[in-house]
């Protein structure tokens, strides 16, 4: 498949603190790719890297098969970015926030009428900016974001302090832009959402990768071997170690009608980065 990001071990210091420390990985066209870490991981100094923002300090980072340390406007063109300091101009309204960036990509009235559509704004287009509640503003920057529909979008932390019901509208609007072509670079802390969207996952950990799989295999890979089986009659969950014995137990159960439910012992995205790192989120 054609590799949209490629890192060759990448280091980013700062002054005496090393920020990334060998980074290496790669984004396949189509990927919804998230990395995946606490604050003060390397996640946006990531982001930063790969949009032109900073320079390695050594190794090698390309997008479109371009070394970013020399982007061009067609490169920038194909890209849309969401960061935590993604401002938008609070005494301009909804629609002209967006006119002065449409004017940049030389896009029509048509274009900002159709994102507004698909984040849910077009009904407060004459709102002025600083009218907008929290989730809305979120969703104005979003709408920024891809309104040249990229066909790589970098998204720093897009749900962080949104309530679940605006954070699950604008993982439908992301699931919708995947599917239509767009290539997602997320980073967020939050390990349910990443489970929810995306096709791999890396663990960043204190500047370094420290596991990289899709959420499945990784849930897999970390999975205890047992199994948990609820039957009748009991309050507690009972757990069996996953062999021929306990194959024959289970056996019995279902065959006296006293089997409720099975399910392997998976651990959540959040337990494997316990497991891993020793780390909260």
């Amino acid at each position: 498949m054609e590799e949209i990001i490629e890192v060759k071990n990448v280091i980013k210091k700062f002054k005496d603190k090393i920020a990334l420390n060998g980074l290496n990985f790669k984004v396949q066209k189509g990927e919804i790719f998230g990395f995946l870490g606490p604050s003060g991981a390397g996640k946006t100094t990531t982001i930063k890297l790969l949009t032109s923002q900073l320079l390695p300090s050594s190794g090698e980072a390309k997008i479109f098969g371009k070394d970013t340390s020399s982007l061009d406007k067609n490169i920038f063109n194909k890209i849309g970015v969401l960061t935590d300091t993604s401002g938008i101009y609070e005494r301009l309204s909804v629609w002209e926030n967006l006119q002065l960036f449409a004017g940049i990509y030389n896009l029509s009235t048509k274009a900002i009428e159709e994102v507004l559509e698909s984040v849910g704004l077009i009904s407060d287009k004459k709102t002025t900016a600083k009218k907008l509640s929290k989730g809305m503003k979120q969703r104005l920057v979003l709408a920024r974001a891809v309104l040249n529909k990229p066909n790589l979008l970098f998204l720093d932390e897009p749900t962080s302090s949104l309530d679940p019901g605006i954070s699950n509208d604008i993982h439908k609007y992301l699931r919708l832009l995947n599917k239509n072509g767009t290539t997602i670079f997320l980073t967020t802390h939050n390990m349910e959402e990443a489970n929810k969207l995306c096709h791999r996952v890396a663990f960043l950990n204190e500047g370094k990768i420290v596991e990289l799989d899709s959420p499945d295999n990784l849930k897999l890979k970390y999975a205890e071997n047992r199994i948990e089986v609820k039957l009748k009659n009991t309050k507690e969950n009972i757990v069996v170690d996953n062999n021929e014995s306990s194959g024959e137990k289970i056996k019995q159960w279902i065959a006296s009608g006293n089997l409720l439910s099975i399910h392997s012992k998976e651990p959540n995205l959040e337990k494997i980065f316990l497991h891993l790192t020793g780390r909260e989120l």
